[in-house]
């Protein structure tokens, strides 16, 4: 073999696995406190999709509080991602966390939205966003809570109702919590092609992704602020609830489910298992428990709905279960703190 053809044979199998190579996602988190949901679902979602490689990063080593229940045992941290990839993520995924100004996190988007990476700000991730300077004059969207106050903090953003996600050229946005199943799949949409987003839609029991959105329907009304402070005031209703988790788990209903309950204002949620030790979910997230305790523990055990419930349905499941045992009210206060259209 002459040295062109040997030249060739070496270069072109390395140009072809280039070519072939999945994007790359990073769907990052706050030790200090991530929301459960922003970060569990974009995860599930891409994950199972089989169109990208997926990578959990932290900011330190160590565990991460997921709000307002899980606690995550991340693969990577800031240091071993750059040192591992040193290129960059093709995309990242930004949920809301609890320090929305801290340097490391503002440093490290900054170097991967230059090194050309598409950033997605999940639900009060966009306060994240914006304050690493990404969404000047960019349209953006947020959370209906936040929205007033990121139109005053970051005039130079235009800021947009009636859409649950905004992408921008190398930005993406979305508005409050749920939202993070559908931008998922716009993101699987935009990498593999409507098929392949139409197919997972399916797969976790969802009909529709758009962007259409009604953002007048969520606001803070007397009836909301009087269920409420109902249940926060009423102390001797406060219950202690556990939710068992074991290998397998399906990450994305238990998300839901975990965020719903902890958010009627009545409960304080636990994840559980039989031994202590890291569990692995059923798309490889890393969860420790945050008890290991006999069912006796805790005043009701809150199952994660089996197969029977579509991934993409348990959040309506979870608010079903809420109303019937706190009533209506109650889940209607936990759908608008999501910004679900829950009927």
């Amino acid at each position: 073999m002459s040295r062109r053809l040997l030249l060739l044979a070496v270069l072109l199998p390395l140009c072809a696995g280039r070519a072939a190579a999945r994007p790359l996602v990073a769907v990052l988190a706050a030790n200090d406190g991530t929301e459960v949901t922003d970060f569990v679902v974009p995860y599930g979602v891409l994950a199972q999709s089989g169109v990208v490689d997926v990578v959990d990063v932290a900011v330190e080593s160590g565990p991460v509080q997921l709000m307002p229940a899980l606690t995550l045992e991340p693969r990577e941290t800031l240091a071993s991602f750059d040192a591992r990839y040193p290129g960059g993520a093709d995309y990242v995924v930004v949920p809301a966390v609890h320090n929305i100004e801290q340097p490391a996190l503002i440093a490290w988007l900054r170097a991967q939205a230059r090194a050309g990476a598409t950033i997605v700000g999940i639900c009060d991730g966009v306060w994240l966003v914006a304050n690493a300077g990404l969404l000047e004059q960019r349209a953006a969207t947020g959370h209906w809570y936040s929205f007033a106050d990121l139109q005053a903090k970051f005039p130079g953003t235009r800021w947009v109702h009636d859409r649950r996600y905004v992408r921008d050229g190398p930005v993406l946005t979305t508005t409050g919590v749920s939202a993070s199943l559908p931008a998922s799949l716009a993101l699987v949409e935009a990498i593999a092609g409507r098929a392949r987003a139409a197919t997972l839609a399916a797969e976790l029991g969802v009909s529709d992704w758009s962007a259409a959105h009604d953002s007048a329907r969520y606001h803070l009304d007397a009836r909301q602020l009087a269920t409420a402070a109902a249940n926060l005031l009423a102390v001797w209703r406060w219950e202690r609830v556990g939710i068992p988790i074991a290998a397998g788990i399906d990450e994305i209903s238990l998300s839901f489910t975990a965020d719903a309950l902890g958010r009627t204002y009545r409960a304080t949620m636990l994840t559980t298992a039989i031994a202590p030790g890291a569990i692995v979910t059923r798309r490889g997230l890393r969860l420790r428990p945050d008890a290991v305790a006999a069912p006796g523990t805790f005043d009701r055990i809150e199952e994660v709905p089996d197969e029977r419930v579509p991934p993409g349905q348990s959040l309506d499941h979870a608010l079903a279960r809420i109303a019937e045992r706190d009533g209506v009210p109650t889940a209607r206060f936990v759908a608008l703190q999501l910004e679900y259209p829950w009927r």
